[in-house]
């Protein structure tokens, strides 16, 4: 947690002695100056922080164009104006849910992830990583350090992570964190802040057979230190390997 508070910008790891909390304050208002204020009026610039506040707080979850606007004062047509210069700007990313003809009552709305949880946790009011760790905030911020720590691999190697991660969700109850799609097969991930997860935390992959895909094998990425096999076709896998 102390990694995931402090987030992945550079410039925090090459100079030990600048403070996090002055660091994104100096962030947001560069990023608001430079790249923002072309784009939405000067007077709209405090509803705009509310609104990337809101969004920072709901990293993880599906998105609800409503909710993020509840108490800003603004209509969705701008929330949404707003939620693509955050996407465009590469301040946050929307994992979509998988469909297809074999399947449907499958939920349609996207996930919203921060790309840099420093950056989220210090939007969301988190100042240190023991509070955080505590907090309610801890599940999805953990999750969201996992899914950015994929899309960022996928990048690496020049591939467009649209086009490989998804999530599942359905009407039924039944979610998946993470599903990724490699040259026609599909492998699930769950996401669980606990040292050992068990065969509860994979209940749901047997859903992916009815994608009409190969399926292949699923993992849960946890705190747990070593690969662990939870069954002949899923493993815990520790977060220090992504």
């Amino acid at each position: 947690f102390e990694k995931i508070i402090k987030g992945s910008y550079p410039e925090l790891y090459k100079n030990k002695d600048i403070d996090r909390n002055q660091y994104f304050e100096t962030y947001i208002r560069t990023y608001i100056e430079r790249d923002i204020r072309q784009l939405i009026n000067v007077q709209d610039e405090i509803k705009f922080l509310k609104f990337i506040s809101n969004v920072a707080v709901r990293t993880g979850q599906e998105l609800n164009i409503s909710d993020i606007c509840n108490g800003i004062g603004i209509t969705n047509a701008t929330a949404e104006k707003w939620l693509s210069i955050l996407t465009n700007t590469g301040i946050v990313y929307l994992l979509q849910p998988y469909s297809n003809n074999n399947i449907a009552r499958i939920v349609k709305k996207p996930k919203v992830y921060f790309m840099d949880t420093g950056l989220a946790c210090y939007l969301a009011g988190y100042m240190d990583a023991t509070t955080l760790e505590k907090s309610a905030y801890n599940g999805v911020i953990f999750e969201t350090y996992v899914v950015t720590e994929i899309i960022k691999s996928f990048a690496n190697q020049g591939l467009d992570s649209r086009k490989y991660l998804y999530y599942y969700r359905d009407n039924n109850g039944k979610e998946i964190d993470l599903l990724i799609l490699y040259n026609n097969v599909m492998y699930p991930i769950e996401i669980k802040k606990s040292y050992n997860p068990g065969k509860q935390a994979i209940k749901n992959f047997d859903v992916v057979k009815k994608l009409g895909l190969k399926t292949g094998n699923g993992g849960v990425v946890c705190l747990n230190k070593e690969i662990f096999p939870l069954d002949k076709e899923n493993n815990l896998i520790p977060i220090e390997l992504l």
